[in-house]
């Protein structure tokens, strides 16, 4: 370890998110390297640690020969600020070496409020923030994530942009620049064979032209780049031959999933017009129970973690669930390893998946109905009926268990009073099924009702539509509130408004809100998902400073004629089919799930056959 940093630890909270060391961490030696690649999450060590992409990612790369993959988090800000005050650059954990000295940086975007830790993280490296500005191929900035699927307001920023399944693309663009670099091409050189890569956006090749009431005329692609005209998002067809890293980094330190993940699928089945996961993710591919199974048990004698999480957008739909169950459990259930399912829906959740998951412990049950009422879950196609989620209230409640959360989403298109209401009489119900069903009443019950505020997302069927204003929103809280407050056995928590209009902004924005981003971030921001951090104030000032507004962004509703800041960025949904859905939302009119119909969204034809195992 290096004296500085020796020097700064004792000083700051949480030393061991800075140290590196952990079990299984890869440590190669430089001799034998001619690519270094920093992979950095733009959040705090507890929560990169915890992302299954990253864990993917990490343990791919290093299995190449010549590559080295290192990890680099966003430093809290006490440890920021030593950072700044003895001249210390941003570096990798493995190592210690400066990310700056790297040749590939690449960034993981989940959500669009670590946008401005990217800037600081490139900052606190050293490094020009914008491409522009750094004309050497080395270090070159990428970024993959579900953000990228509107890479915009990032773009003047990152050099390039990965869109879907990162497992083949990485290597592939690694490989490319391992040729560049040994063949001495210039960044725009390389660039320019990277963009006929399948699912590489190259920003720099596209340019925005506006209307002078603000909205995009087009997005040009430049003359001489050779760009695509649309960039197609990549799939890794067959997920039984997908990289899967049974040796994970054990943390120093407690993070938020600190368990063996299990990835039963990608892809979703259900279509519910919100979820921008279960469009781009699409089409739905599973993977073998018995790889599963073996992966699952090797990660746990690896590891020694004592639960498993069994993760996908949707759980209880993987068509082997309890086949799997069984073999897992035949082997945790001696060694006291806990098995959990956290995406469990309601009209799945059954007596023998219940009886299965008690054989070790119970865990907190969860279930989504998004909407109160039956009209408004038709309307954004969540396709779940209200007795089905009581029937596994009372199947849970009658096994044991005594408490439930329930997440819900405000401001959906077509919502109304009623249907806000209706999310309480739904709570009141599920608490009568605990007192008709619960075998001992004296332990009580926990029932939490969660609202969040709906933000439309790109590339899925509510990218037209508005959210609603910030005082509406609060009004629906507050109507939601005071119709729950009698009830002692509900708990209600709802969503900061503040962060999810700039999530709303920039989750639809476009190339201009990178003037914002900077703006925000040279007064201070970093941490915008974090309340110790969040000032909303500074971002209205950088949106005034800028000329532009949020509502114009937030609460416009688009026609269907708009050109979208995404308009390059292909994800085989098409348009047409993600229109017909918001029309069938107006008519509150359902689509079959996919295994019980192929609705024709476009997805399958990026798998050989043109047939998914949804």
């Amino acid at each position: 370890m290096n004296r500085t940093l020796e020097h700064i630890l004792p000083k700051v909270q949480k030393p061991a998110r800075y140290t590196g060391g952990e079990y299984n961490a890869v440590v190669k030696d430089k001799r034998t390297v001619d690519t270094r690649f920093a992979l950095c999450f733009p959040d705090t060590y507890e929560i990169g640690m915890s992302n299954l992409g990253c864990r993917i990612l990490y343990g791919l790369m290093n299995e190449q020969e010549g590559l080295w993959c290192e990890r680099c988090y966003a430093p809290w800000g006490d440890m920021e600020e030593e950072m700044r005050r003895e001249g210390l650059l941003l570096y990798a954990l493995e190592s210690g070496d400066p990310i700056s000295d790297f040749d590939i940086i690449g960034f993981s975007l989940g959500y669009e409020m670590a946008y401005t830790n990217v800037l600081n993280m490139l900052d606190l490296a050293g490094l020009p923030l914008r491409s522009a500005d750094r004309p050497e191929l080395t270090p070159l900035i990428v970024a993959g994530g579900t953000c990228c699927y509107n890479p915009e307001p990032l773009a003047p920023f990152v050099d390039m942009f990965v869109l879907g399944e990162g497992e083949e693309v990485t290597l592939e663009y690694i490989a490319l620049y391992r040729q560049a670099k040994e063949e001495g091409w210039s960044k725009e050189e390389f660039l320019q064979e990277a963009a006929h890569i399948e699912g590489i956006y190259v920003p720099s090749f596209y340019e925005p032209i506006y209307r002078p009431d603000g909205t995009l005329e087009e997005m040009r692609v430049k003359e001489g780049s050779g760009a695509p005209e649309t960039v197609r998002k990549r799939v890794v067809q067959d997920m039984d031959k997908a990289y899967f890293p049974v040796k994970t980094i054990i943390p120093s330190t407690e993070i938020v999933h600190d368990r063996v993940m299990l990835e039963l699928f990608r892809g979703c089945i259900r279509g519910c017009r919100f979820c921008q996961a279960g469009y781009v993710y699409r089409p739905v591919r599973n993977r073998n129970p018995k790889l599963l199974a073996e992966y699952g048990k090797a990660a746990c004698q690896d590891s020694g973690y004592q639960e498993m999480t069994l993760s996908s957008l949707s759980s209880t739909d993987y068509p082997c669930l309890l086949e799997l169950c069984d073999d897992l459990l035949d082997y945790c259930a001696p060694k006291d390893i806990g098995v959990s399912l956290p995406s469990l829906r309601a009209d799945t959740f059954s007596m023998n998946l219940m009886e299965r998951l008690q054989r070790v412990r119970k865990g907190g049950l969860t279930f989504a109905p998004e909407a109160g009422t039956q009209r408004l879950r038709d309307a954004i196609n969540k396709n779940l009926r209200e007795e089905d989620l009581l029937q596994s209230c009372r199947t849970a409640f009658s096994g044991g268990w005594s408490g439930v959360k329930l997440y819900f989403m405000l401001g959906l298109p077509t919502e109304t009073d009623e249907d806000v209401l209706g999310i309480a009489d739904l709570a009141r119900k599920v608490y009568q099924c605990w007192r008709e069903c619960t075998p001992n009443r004296a332990r009580g019950v926990r029932i939490t009702v969660s609202t969040s505020w709906f933000v439309p997302k790109p590339h899925t069927a509510f990218q037209w539509d508005a959210q609603i204003p910030v005082e509406e929103y609060q009004r629906r809280v507050n109507l939601l509130r005071d119709a729950l407050k009698r009830d002692r056995s509900i708990t209600y928590n709802w969503h900061d408004p503040q962060t999810s209009y700039l999530e709303a902004i920039f989750s639809r924005g476009d190339r201009r809100l990178a003037d914002v981003l900077e703006h925000a971030w040279q007064n201070g921001a970093k941490f915008d998902s974090w309340s110790e951090y969040f000032d909303f104030q500074r971002w209205m000032d950088a949106l005034a400073a800028c000329g532009l507004s949020g509502d114009f962004y937030a609460h416009r509703e688009r026609p269907r004629d708009e050109v979208f800041p995404w308009c390059r960025i292909d994800p085989m949904v098409t348009p047409a089919f993600l229109w017909h859905e918001r029309e069938l939302c107006y008519q509150s009119q359902t689509t079959p799930d996919c295994r019980t119909r192929c609705s024709g969204c476009g997805a399958n034809r990026l798998l050989k056959g043109g047939v998914c195992n949804g």
